[in-house]
């Protein structure tokens, strides 16, 4: 057979598609294991959702239930024949809320932020809607350097808050002061 002649009798021209098969073969199982492991998080996932829309129908039939309790109660108090109580209760809470404000503990703070030019005039605390105190101060000075000082040693100070100055009144014939009505909040260390 030395002279044997090797004849393809394919149509086609013999090729080595072995290794392409191959490589299609592992692409595929690992598309197939990453096609697997998507649908076992989208199960799991599924899973998750369905017990957070329970708790979400939970949560809104707790909330439906809190709304009509608050409802029921702010139909009590809009009742006229509790008005009377209702003003007397807020009446009441706002005593006590003055009661507690310590005019000793006021001035003491003051001096804490009063500049040696500033007169203190009037001082009246307020309490406010928000249940703050705000004091409305009436101060005099020769100039107004030692207001601005005190404002700003207000506005830095961790005791008083917000301040402003919405009027002043310039010296006159019969008072050598300036006087400007100063109010800031105050919150005292309990």
């Amino acid at each position: 057979m030395k002279g044997a002649v090797s004849i393809n009798l394919a149509g086609e021209p013999f090729r080595k598609d072995r290794p392409v098969v191959a490589a299609a073969v592992a692409a595929a199982t690992v598309l197939s294991g990453v096609l697997l492991y998507q649908l076992s998080i989208g199960w799991i996932e599924r899973e998750e959702r369905s017990g957070l829309n329970e708790q979400i129908a939970q949560a809104n039939q707790q909330l439906y239930a809190l709304s009509a309790e608050n409802a029921r109660l702010q139909g009590q108090i809009r009742d006229p024949k509790n008005a009377e109580a209702i003003d007397y209760s807020i009446f009441l809470n706002g005593l006590l809320m003055r009661k507690s404000i310590s005019w000793t503990r006021i001035f003491d703070d003051l001096e804490q932020v009063m500049p040696g030019g500033v007169r203190l005039i009037s001082v009246r605390p307020q309490v406010n809607t928000d249940n703050q105190i705000v004091l409305d101060m009436t101060v005099g000075s020769e100039s107004p350097d030692p207001v601005i000082q005190m404002v700003m040693k207000l506005e830095g100070s961790p005791l008083f808050g917000a301040t402003a100055v919405p009027k002043w009144d310039p010296p006159s014939q019969s008072d050598s002061l300036y006087r400007y009505r100063v109010t800031a909040n105050y919150a005292p260390k309990l």
